[in-house]
């Protein structure tokens, strides 16, 4: 399936981050700054507005050429202090924002101006209305005024969206990137309410999540995978640390619950003392896992290995990656145990080359998730793994197996293909069911394809097929 220049469709530019779309900073003053100052110094820059800043360079509010207008002219003297015109406290949205998400905010509070703020809070640039609005179309802006609501719409509104991105022909996989950036900004804003109700956490934290999420390739509806790094601390404070943890926790996973995700029937949820330890108690985690090799412990690996941070410092995720690298150099067994337990992930093909029959009852649909999309994301993530490849996207898991000689670039090729086609198939069922107020699911009517499609379909589980196996057969030995 040929890629696209993704700048050939406006829409496009929303699976992208708001720095993409932003301006220079504006200039900055300290809210007693006389108003006569901040004024001349609009006009010398040619500023549409300027920010308020506390000492440590962070906004406390924003003066805007409307604000001057109907709070200034003729009202305030020269001499007052900026902070009696400006509004305060300003919206801004995060540096690591989708743009979709800076548009909700736009149009959802009228906004002319969007101060874009690093972690430590300092504004790194500007969002202006005219400019980032062009970057969508008509079609789209009713659904994107829906993810500026509340978690339940935003949920809901995610399916409009990408639908009207694939209707204007933006590919898959950049539409699903946006969804999987949805979804991370709900665990977000989940995890910060929690947070508002509990007050603040004894120690440090870092959110993790795992499975699709951590890959970058959720789709509609995955159920929840997520843990938390919690600082080290003396064994005499456990009682009181993960007390406090113990309710945060359920809250936590109760709110991403009515927010739209399922709890996970595995129990790999933050809430569970399991998926919620200090970074030491991690490292020794993945040792016991290592040395098991059986069980539980494979079911695990498989999930959780795909982690990366949503919230928090990302040191610590970068630590614990450094470390299960280290251990997986030590204990190569598990990689081979993984692969012998993924061996059971077959392809949806027939001996015949016929499509598989997964529905139960009368139907004919094949589970284009279980039997196409984790087969390959499966044999990406062990070679990955025994490689030392941070990326836990499958696409960038295969780009940098081409790099280290592990995977013939023709092969890569066709498996971005497949990757890009099955992407497709699967998200536009999910559509489909949830226009028919279905539950998204995974079950697709191969028949109902046109040729051409189903060809390329079926072409595109062999590839799959051919590098599950050889992965398998690269770390267990056995041969088909």
């Amino acid at each position: 399936m040929a890629r696209r220049d993704l700048s050939s469709s406006p829409a496009a530019a929303l699976t992208g981050a708001v720095t993409a779309a932003m301006a220079a900073p504006p200039p900055e003053f300290p809210p007693e700054a006389p108003l006569l100052e901040v004024l001349a110094a609009m006009a010398t820059a040619r500023a549409s507005a300027v920010l308020a800043v506390d000492a440590m360079r962070r906004p406390v509010g924003i003066l805007t050429e409307q604000d001057v207008t109907r709070r200034v002219a003729f009202r305030l003297p020269p001499e007052a202090p900026l902070s009696a015109a400006m509004t305060a406290p300003p919206i801004a949205c995060a540096e690591d924002a989708g743009l979709w998400r800076a548009v909700a905010l736009l149009r959802a509070h009228r906004l002319r101006h969007l101060p874009v703020l690093d972690a430590a809070g300092r504004c790194v640039g500007m969002l202006h209305r005219a400019e980032t609005l062009a970057a969508v179309s008509g079609r789209l802006l009713a659904h994107l005024d829906a993810l500026a609501g509340e978690d339940a719409a935003v949920k809901s509104a995610q399916a409009g969206v990408a639908a009207a991105l694939l209707a204007e022909g933006v590919p898959a996989r950049e539409v699903v990137a946006l969804v999987n950036g949805i979804n991370l900004e709900l665990h977000r804003r989940v995890l910060e309410r929690a947070l508002a109700e509990h007050g603040p956490p004894p120690l440090p934290f870092t959110l993790l999540v795992m499975g699709s999420l951590g890959r970058g390739e959720s789709l509609l509806r995955p159920d929840q995978d997520n843990g938390l790094i919690l600082e080290d601390y003396p064994d005499a404070e456990h009682e009181r640390v993960d007390g406090w943890f113990r309710g945060f926790s359920e809250s936590f996973v109760q709110g991403l619950a009515q927010a739209g995700f399922p709890l996970c029937s595995g129990g790999i949820m933050a809430r569970n003392p399991l998926w919620r330890k200090s970074l030491a108690q991690w490292k020794r985690q993945f040792e016991i896992w290592a040395h098991r090799r059986a069980g539980a412990a494979l079911l695990f690996s498989d999930i959780a290995f795909d982690f990366r941070p949503a919230w928090g410092e990302a040191a610590p995720a970068a630590a614990l990656r450094a470390h299960l690298g280290r251990v997986l150099a030590a204990q190569p067994a598990l990689l081979g145990a993984m692969a012998a337990q993924n061996a059971s992930l077959t392809v949806g093909l027939t001996l015949w080359g016929g499509f598989t029959d997964d529905e139960p009852g009368p139907g004919t649909r094949t589970d284009l998730k279980l039997h196409g999309l984790m087969p390959l994301v499966a044999a990406a993530r062990l070679l990955a793994l025994r490689e030392g490849v941070e990326a836990t996207g499958t696409p960038a898991r295969l780009d940098a197996l081409v790099e280290r000689r592990a995977l013939a670039a023709r092969e890569a090729e066709a498996l971005h293909d497949a990757f890009d086609r099955l992407l497709e198939v699967v998200l536009r069922q999910q559509l489909a069911d949830h226009e028919a107020g279905l539950p998204p699911g995974n079950l697709v009517d191969t028949a109902a394809l046109e040729k051409p499609a189903r060809n390329a379909l079926r072409d595109g589980l062999k590839a799959v097929r051919s590098f599950s196996r050889g992965a398998i057969s690269a770390l267990t030995g056995q041969l088909w």
